[in-house]
């Protein structure tokens, strides 16, 4: 036991030095790996932008600082966290569909954290692993770099959490908001005025976004364009046939006052429709106490009487 710990503490020293060393060898400039882009570069000659439309995509300030306080590091182990867990448009929709607002790099700094808490985790128990039950250095190393691993998918898991609850908060207040536009609506205002309308006198998930489109139409955006993008940032199909079916009714001329009440029966159905599912699968989950506990006390208190009878008359 005494012997262990001081074999743990020359093995973690020996993984700690030997990935500076491999860390440092790799940045020598007679070792480091030069692609074609980082050759010909200072041969370029790198015209002014025209238009601030043209601007590329900048890196978020949380990336710069990262990047500028552990360099080659953080740009690798945020290319691992890509490959992970999916590259930075997919993440930037899911944090859309979240409703966050930061960044796709505050994300990935959040992960980051994340796996170092984890890692944090898997050393403590991997000591007491070796320490208290003798496991060997392989055994703690591989439960350390599990413990990093699930760190990470562990925020990403509870981001899919928050997309999840969204979506069940917006299914829920989508009825009455798509009756109240329909009121709106019926009563001469247009469907511009009845969205703001509903964005300014309700609260919840689903009136912010209603009130973005609003903003999206007035910063000059076409009405099919913001409905559009109104299903595409958010985690309700039933918003994305709203908004085709709103589009489409102003496109032709269809009174959308009918449209709305349609739109609004479809979703009640379909809560209907979810919670008959979410019944059914809850009953199973009911039989689970009444066949491990309830049934197991019934047969002891039926057969109990029987026994203490013929014990008695024996």
């Amino acid at each position: 036991m005494t012997g262990a710990t001081p074999m743990l503490a020359g093995a973690l020293l020996g993984l700690v030095l030997g990935t500076g060393l491999a860390l440092l060898a790799g940045q020598l400039p007679w070792l480091r790996r030069r692609d074609l882009a980082a050759r010909i570069d200072p041969y370029l000659r790198r015209p002014g932008r025209s238009s601030l439309l043209g601007a590329p995509r900048t890196p978020g300030r949380a990336r710069v600082v990262a990047e500028n306080l552990f360099g080659p590091v953080a740009e690798r182990t945020i290319g691992l966290l890509e490959r992970l867990t999916g590259g930075a448009d997919q993440l930037e929709r899911r944090l859309r569909l979240a409703g966050r607002r930061t960044s796709v790099d505050s994300f990935r700094i959040e992960q980051v954290v994340c796996g170092v808490l984890g890692m944090v985790l898997g050393i403590a128990i991997a000591l007491g692993a070796i320490t208290l039950r003798g496991a060997g250095p392989l055994l703690g190393l591989a439960i350390v770099i599990l413990g990093a691993l699930t760190g990470v998918l562990l925020r990403d898991y509870l981001l899919g959490v928050e997309i999840t609850r969204r979506a069940s908060r917006m299914a829920r207040e989508f009825p009455t908001i798509a009756d109240l536009l329909a009121l709106a609506v019926a009563a001469g205002e247009s469907p511009i005025a009845a969205m703001e309308r509903v964005a300014r006198t309700s609260s919840g998930a689903l009136p912010d976004e209603f009130a973005a489109t609003v903003a999206d139409i007035r910063a000059g955006t076409t009405v099919a364009q913001a409905l559009a993008s109104l299903g595409t940032r958010t985690p309700l199909h039933a918003l994305a046939r709203f908004g085709e079916g709103v589009s489409i009714a102003i496109e032709r001329g269809t009174p959308l006052a009918e449209v709305l009440r349609a739109q609004a029966q479809d979703a009640r159905e379909a809560s209907k429709r979810d919670l008959m599912e979410m019944a059914g699968r809850r009953e199973i989950y009911m039989l689970v106490p009444v066949v491990f506990f309830v049934m197991p006390l019934v047969i002891v208190f039926a057969i109990f009487p029987g026994l203490a009878v013929l014990e008695i008359s024996l």
